[in-house]
């Protein structure tokens, strides 16, 4: 008798293009047997605008998938990102209730119950509790305390919460075709997850995840989740600011950035001029390609630095040992990693797919749908940690990918 297997979707809608992944999961093993891409219609900056155009898009990527797969869809892992995500710290301590100052599970559920008891304001949803290490008598405890010995027990959560309305919305987009949103996903964790290495989370890493219309990122340290955020800015704007400074169409703006944007500016002589098109033909013209790098480093520049502002204290060199780790669909512009370098004064470098990934899966722009996949199976898409079974999962990828 053949064993019942799930066919799970990770589905990320973004700004510039709608990506899904169907995998088909046996129990033990996760293979990718579909995948579906559509330029996106109807999304600004994260957030629908137009529902029929966004929703007609994003069916258009899933029965793409789903008739590669052979398989209908039993679930589907949805990414979250958009300007309207916000998140804050609250932490919570109580006294050890038994006589000899055993820790007990009713201890730690009392104790996460109050940290994650803030109220938010109208109209918001919390979209993730993630957990920070627990604290028995001010010592940091990585796993869980249950069994240890102490007299006060504290632990702290970073909540994202996000508008109501416009997480409904995405959950709508993908309702419109009969099918289940299993949980809705920050989209900086599924990439973080897929960019960085455990080691490096322990040690404090920060991953930021530039896409077309948002920027996401989240500070790992202690080897769990710290500060996620978004940023309303991505490689889109580039390509409009391209657009007014040049007098342009967005197209030939777009084709300008991709083929002589730079994060920072290389070119020294005013006289360099670069051709739009490069065919001579009518309406092919010339353009100062230190122009071209001052638009595009100065709006990068500024990302990167409202990244920082927003993290705050959170983020300092010194708790940050492994520098940034850069990906998405924009972070493939030349001296991003030297920009980021300077900004946040740790090193940068770009993220990289693992080994066994396939080479049509190994752009940056997949990262955040393939991280989804990772949390579809760890079942903790919520928590600061995965399990010992949840971080065997990437061993079982290395089939997934192979025939991709």
């Amino acid at each position: 008798m053949k064993s019942k297997h799930t066919f799970i979707a990770a589905v990320e809608i973004g700004t510039s293009k709608i990506t899904v992944f169907i995998g088909e999961y046996s129990g033990r093993e996760l293979a990718i047997i579909g995948r579906g891409e559509c330029p996106s219609h109807g999304i600004i900056k994260g957030s629908i605008v137009d529902f029929k155009k966004a929703s007609d898009a994003t069916q258009t990527a899933l029965l793409q998938a789903q008739n590669e797969a052979g398989e209908d869809i039993d679930c589907v892992f949805l990414a979250q990102s958009g300007g309207h995500l916000e998140g804050f710290y609250n932490e919570a301590a109580v006294n050890v209730k038994s006589a000899d100052n055993m820790i007990s599970q009713s201890d730690i559920k009392t104790v996460c119950d109050l940290a994650k008891a803030k109220m938010l304001p109208e109209g918001r949803s919390v979209v993730h509790n993630i957990q920070r290490p627990f604290r028995v008598d001010g010592r940091l405890v990585p796993t869980s305390p249950e069994h240890l010995m102490g007299q006060r027990l504290e632990v702290g959560y970073w909540t994202v919460h996000g508008q109501k309305q416009r997480i409904a919305d995405f959950i709508h987009v993908i309702g419109g075709g009969n099918l289940q949103v299993r949980e809705v996903i920050l989209s900086s964790l599924a990439s973080g997850h897929m960019i960085t290495t455990a080691e490096e989370r322990q040690n404090g890493v920060l991953a930021i995840d530039i896409g077309a219309g948002t920027t996401d990122y989240v500070l790992y340290k202690d080897g769990v989740a710290h500060t996620t955020g978004v940023v309303a800015i991505g490689g889109a704007h580039l390509t409009n600011d391209l657009s007014i400074g040049l007098r342009l169409t967005t197209d030939q703006a777009e084709k300008l950035k991709l083929r002589f944007g730079r994060a920072v500016i290389q070119s020294k002589d005013k006289a360099d001029r670069v051709w739009l098109d490069g065919n001579f033909a009518i309406g092919d013209r010339q353009f100062p390609r230190q122009t071209i790098e001052q638009i595009t480093s100065a709006r990068m520049w500024e990302l990167l630095e409202v990244v920082k502002k927003k993290l705050g204290h959170a983020f300092t060199p010194e708790t940050c040992a492994s520098g940034v780790v850069l990906t998405g669909g924009s972070a493939k512009l030349p001296g991003l990693t030297e920009c980021a370098s300077k900004i946040f004064a740790v090193n940068a470098h770009l993220g990289e797919a693992p080994s066994w990934l396939a080479d049509n899966l190994r752009d940056p722009g997949y990262q955040t749908a393939l991280g989804l996949l990772y949390y579809s199976l760890s079942g903790k898409a919520g928590k600061a940690s995965a399990s010992s079974e949840t971080r065997g999962f990437l061993g079982t990828l290395s089939r997934l990918f192979s025939n991709g």
